[in-house]
């Protein structure tokens, strides 16, 4: 009986110990490390004290070198302004009618719009200014057509003589000349030409039906414009202001200060290309009159509807002049007319254009040829008149809206307080001067 009291003191001691275990074992269950075993003290010891951090993965737009990055951004946004005057100009190429007799409409205004202004001031009514402007416009366009005509139909016979006279003379010469050419080359540079002419018969005949098409649609386009010049004189006005409310509200006062100033550039452009295109006409008119070189006053309304068209309607105007002088009065008269025509352009290219013209509407001669090629590649002879005033109209646009970008920008940049206030520069107002000149 006296072991039992210190067996029974063991048992308590044991079940005491196990309560403490389990109690430990309940607690590592609760924190969720249960199974996990320490390990060996030997293994501790080998073990690093701290083991390296992951090496973390860049993001992948980061791995991409920055001129990489750089040109993809320019490239989709270069696709997407490619891809808006793709669909632009498919546009403007199904409607290439109307939007051309649109665009002559705005150049007779610019052209028209000082006089009905003169008779505003005068006092005329504005409906009574327009009508009378418009009606001695064209008026005036009409009869210079009608005069070119009816010169060549009352000369017709006499330049057909003139001109068969002038073939048997060019062909003497050509036999005298020490170019060295025979009768028999000449007889079959002749013959060449009547085989091609036989041979596409049919291509003249059907471009001679489809003149008949031309002639439908400039009719059509000649209404247009006509029409669309009566609105623009009338109430250009209320036009501009209809047409602001479709500009953004953000961008709409640098629109609105960029519009009167192309406006500006389109009349001085307009305006000083008829007096130089009158100037060339004429003083080359007098001058193949003087060298009697046939309907001399048809040639000079020619060589004045021709110098519409920058740098390509006087190479053809003139060269034109001399054609018909060549094979009316022979090589001497061809070559003084293509003296006078080459001296007259020079004075026009040198003194003319940068006097009347001025640096308003100034556009580099690179420029001019450009836009002309492009105007006739995609509208043909109507692009290439209205390329180089659309390009000068861009240049003033987009000078003025940088000019007024810039100038926006520095009156919503914070001013400077204190002693640094005395440094800052006042703000002026944006410029009224043309932003290209």
């Amino acid at each position: 009986m006296s072991r039992l009291p210190g067996w029974l003191g063991r048992l308590g001691t044991n079940l005491s110990e196990m309560g403490e275990r389990l109690d430990q074992r309940r607690a590592e269950a609760e924190r969720g490390d249960v199974g996990i075993e320490p390990p060996p003290p030997d293994v501790v010891r080998a073990l690093p004290e701290e083991l390296p951090p992951p090496i973390p993965r860049p993001d992948p737009a980061h791995v991409v070198p920055w001129g990489v990055r750089v040109a993809a951004e320019a490239g989709w946004r270069l696709l997407v302004l490619a891809g808006t005057v793709w669909v632009l100009m498919k546009v403007i190429s199904a409607v290439q009618l109307v939007v051309l007799a649109f665009v002559v409409a705005l150049l007779l205004t610019a052209l028209l719009q000082p006089t009905v202004a003169r008779l505003r001031r005068h006092g005329v009514p504005q409906g009574l200014a327009t009508a009378l402007t418009a009606i001695l416009g064209f008026v005036i366009i009409g009869l210079m057509g009608w005069f070119v005509t009816w010169q060549v139909m009352e000369n017709i016979d006499n330049l057909s003589d003139q001109v068969q006279d002038g073939i048997d003379d060019l062909r003497r010469w050509l036999l005298n000349s020490p170019f060295h050419v025979t009768d028999k080359q000449i007889n079959g540079i002749a013959q060449n030409l009547r085989d091609a002419i036989g041979a596409n018969t049919e291509q003249i005949t059907s471009a001679g039906l489809e003149g008949v098409t031309v002639v439908v649609e400039a009719l059509t386009g000649i209404l247009l414009a006509f029409f669309s010049t009566l609105f623009l004189l009338y109430d250009g006005k209320r036009i501009w202001e209809w047409t602001l409310k479709l500009v953004p509200a953000a961008a709409r006062p640098g629109v609105a200060g960029a519009g009167p100033r192309a406006w500006a550039t389109l009349t001085a452009y307009v305006r000083g290309t008829v007096v130089v295109a009158l100037i060339d006409a004429i003083f080359i008119g007098l001058g193949i009159y003087f060298l009697d070189v046939p309907m001399a006053v048809p040639l000079a309304v020619f060589i004045f509807l021709f110098s519409f068209i920058p740098l390509v309607g006087a190479v053809a105007s003139g060269a034109l002049a001399v054609v018909v002088a060549l094979v009316t009065q022979g090589v001497f008269t061809a070559v003084m007319t293509l003296v006078v025509v080459l001296a007259v352009q020079q004075i026009e290219g040198h003194i003319l254009q940068p006097f009347i013209l001025g640096r308003a509407v100034r556009v580099h001669p690179l420029a001019v040829v450009l836009a002309v090629a492009s105007g006739g590649m995609v509208a043909g002879i109507g692009g290439a008149v209205v390329a180089v005033p659309l390009v000068a109209v861009s240049n003033t646009v987009v000078s003025y809206l940088h000019a007024y970008s810039r100038e926006a920008a520095v009156r919503t940049a914070p001013r400077p307080r204190g002693a640094t206030a005395l440094d800052a520069a006042p703000v002026s107002p944006p410029s009224s001067e043309n932003p290209s000149s």
